[in-house]
């Protein structure tokens, strides 16, 4: 693989970037397996993974970048990863919260965030209120988040205003349920990265990725940075994006 700058170079010579870039971050525990260390090990080793492709990111000139950190299944693992996980999301955030608003980055959490314990979401809160003025780069962290339950969420608000009269159901569009889920006023996906090889959606952002670019990275997420994030961008550069349609 070519070093990250000469990658970042092809990219800009290229010139097409993908607007919203969305990751599912995969193969933490694979990480600490294969060097027979604890699972909360491997989540910690992925926390530089995040700073590098938040930092990549930017280069690049992603307006918007998703992370799936953490999903409403994960709370079914057992209590001491869950209860290390929650503590890495407040270090993540008490350690990056000023580098983020340095560099610009307008950090947002999507997911159930009330089933967070209380330090974890006043520290969620507290990050979000300090980069809310941030504009270089939009962070979107999915945290206690799967998509079925958020276009569930939205369907039953359709109903109840169709059934309060507020709503024709005959008007109900793709716009109408867009606009109900958490991602609500941002782009779509462009490209879709899920690293450590495995090839399934997991549940992120299903109705949202309708016509997003997949990369599969076999890379586990804690060896996952710039260059890896750039290959992924020139990847994404030599698709042809028809959405359905076809050249006269």
């Amino acid at each position: 693989m070519a070093d990250a700058a000469e990658l970042l170079a092809q990219i800009r010579i290229h010139g097409t970037i993908p607007r919203h870039v969305a990751i599912i971050m995969d193969g933490n525990g694979r990480w600490a397996r294969e060097r027979m260390l604890p699972r909360p090990v491997g989540h910690r080793n992925g926390m530089k993974s995040v700073r590098a492709v938040v930092e990549a990111a930017i280069e690049a000139g992603v307006d918007v970048l998703s992370l799936f950190a953490f999903s409403a299944e994960n709370w079914q693992r057992p209590a001491v990863e869950v209860s290390a996980l929650m503590s890495l999301l407040e270090e993540y955030i008490q350690r990056e919260a000023d580098e983020l608003e340095r560099q610009g980055v307008q950090v947002r959490f999507l997911g159930e965030l009330l089933l967070l314990a209380p330090a974890a979401h006043a520290a969620v809160e507290r990050v979000v209120r300090q980069t809310a003025h941030c504009t270089k780069l939009r962070l979107n962290l999915f945290v206690s988040y799967g998509s079925r339950a958020e276009i569930l969420n939205a369907v039953r608000q359709i109903a109840r205003d169709a059934a309060a009269g507020k709503l024709d159901p005959e008007q109900i569009s793709d716009a109408t349920v867009s606009e109900r889920l958490l991602t609500a006023g941002c782009p779509d996906p462009d490209l879709l990265i899920r690293t450590s090889g495995e090839q399934r959606i997991s549940n992120f952002l299903l109705w949202q990725i309708a016509y997003t670019e997949l990369f599969i990275s076999p890379v586990l997420w804690p060896d996952f940075g710039r260059s890896e994030l750039f290959e992924a961008i020139l990847d994404f550069q030599k698709r042809d994006r028809r959405f359905g349609r076809v050249d006269a």
